[in-house]
């Protein structure tokens, strides 16, 4: 048994704010304990339950905010920017399994510093219109793949959006949303058992696949104009409203490739000040 986790930062325990998760704030540097201690109490409950390979793809910002050294040395680590398939890279590989460690809520909903790639500038994204969290567009790659998601951990609005994609996988809340920057967290200590409860548990039976249908159609949503016109010059992209977007493509992994070059535009036509 193969398995794949995709390690989020703003799921993960104890984070509630902006710098707890942002590279080079001594919060970050703090919170990276608690980001490699969640994903290990995960790869611990995987191999407990027969795993023979875990993967640990590092999706977060930087894509390099996992302490090497603490890290379980049972699972391997894919780490580091720019991979075709972002944070799903190695869903390719010949795994059996999907795991989301630390993963949020969608753009727009609530949820501990729920967002979609992007911090800000985009408030909602939808995927053959239902409600799109990274969580849910991941889940549907990893499905044209013939890989299921067993295990999702993070807040509790996190794990309300995973029965949307993986109702049957093993979900643990760590902490539970008062908004987007406050939380009530449990302690380290209490969400490790039960993750690692949860990952023994994910794998014996794998949940069926939930696959969307071709085509695939996005529809984004910017907070201001600006992305409109840099994100429509990608063929294919066309304004549909006054701040939204969309576009169709045949298969899941195009689509997705797609959004990250949106976002990517939509990120480099914003200004400090006025977004």
């Amino acid at each position: 048994m193969r398995v794949l986790i995709s390690a989020d930062m703003e799921g993960v325990t104890g984070v509630t704010w902006p710098d707890d998760v942002e590279p080079g704030n001594p919060r970050w540097e703090y919170h990276r304990r608690f980001f490699t201690d969640d994903v290990n109490a995960a790869i611990e409950g995987f191999v407990a339950a027969g795993a023979s390979d875990v993967l640990v793809n590092e999706a977060h910002a930087t894509q390099r905010n996992l302490l090497r050294d603490r890290l379980d040395p049972r699972a391997a680590l894919l780490t580091g920017r720019h991979k075709p398939l972002a944070m799903m890279e190695g869903v390719d590989r010949g795994v059996d399994a999907v795991a989301f460690v630390g993963y949020h809520a969608a753009a727009g909903e609530q949820g501990v510093l729920a967002h979609i790639y992007l911090p800000n500038t985009i408030t909602g994204v939808w995927l053959n219109g239902a409600t799109c969290s990274e969580g849910y567009m991941n889940a549907a790659l990893a499905a044209e793949y013939g890989v299921p998601v067993v295990l999702v951990t993070g807040d509790d609005r996190a794990c309300e959006d995973a029965l949307t994609y993986a109702p049957d996988a093993e979900l643990v809340a760590v902490k539970e949303c008062v908004d987007r920057y406050s939380a009530i967290c449990l302690p380290p200590e209490r969400t490790y058992a039960a993750i690692r409860e949860a990952a023994t548990a994910a794998l014996d039976p794998l949940p069926d696949l939930r696959p969307l249908v071709a085509p695939y159609r996005y529809e984004v949503e910017f907070d201001t104009t600006n992305p409109v016109v840099m994100t429509t010059g990608i063929p294919d992209v066309e304004q549909v409203g006054t701040r939204r977007v969309s576009w169709e493509l045949p298969t899941m992994k195009q689509a997705i490739r797609c959004f990250r070059a949106v976002t990517a535009l939509a990120s480099g036509s914003t200004e400090h000040t006025y977004g």
